[in-house]
């Protein structure tokens, strides 16, 4: 993994110190943001691999978790945007990592975690994350680095997370 263009601004690992080489690496989803298309759904797919670490560590301590990955996430996203002099890049997915995974809480809390529900929070994240209604299009815009980058997708989560919801209690 040297360099990946998307028509975006190259990133060369080998240039970066072994510090900044590991923050990047996180910053593009271990690599799952560096798909040639739809690196924001690449991301939020490999998302779905922390769903059996949710359900192991249930409800409260998945809620602890979710929050650090999103605070360390304002640092992540913010210094892979610096170092690869970008603004917010659709090669960074660690916040589409921390919104999938507030999608998932309701299912988490209400025990209704099952492969059905999994795919409906997928594409509930996806849709918000893709269309970003009010306010996710004001932060997406106004709101400016790490923390900017991170907000927009927590929001979108939290979104996703709601509707999930209602359409469990409406079945």
């Amino acid at each position: 993994m040297d360099t990946n263009t998307l028509h975006k601004p190259p990133i060369h690992f080998k240039d970066m110190s072994w510090f900044n080489r590991c923050i990047v690496f996180c910053g593009v989803g271990f690599g799952s943001g560096l798909a040639p298309k739809a690196p924001g759904t690449f991301g939020s797919a490999f998302a779905l691999l922390f769903v059996p670490i949710w359900l192991s560590l249930g409800f409260n301590l998945s809620l602890i978790a979710i929050i650090i990955m999103s605070l360390v996430g304002i640092y992540i996203c913010g210094q892979t945007a610096k170092v690869i002099n970008v603004h917010d890049d659709g090669r960074i997915v660690w916040d589409e990592f921390a919104g999938q995974s507030i999608t998932f809480l309701p299912l988490i809390y209400l025990q209704q975690m099952n492969w059905m529900w999994v795919i409906v929070g997928f594409i509930l994240f996806r849709i918000f994350d893709v269309w970003k209604p009010w306010p996710i299009r004001v932060i997406d815009r106004q709101v400016h680095g790490g923390f900017g980058i991170m907000l927009d997708d927590i929001i979108a989560g939290v979104w996703a997370a709601l509707c999930t919801l209602i359409i469990i209690h409406l079945t």
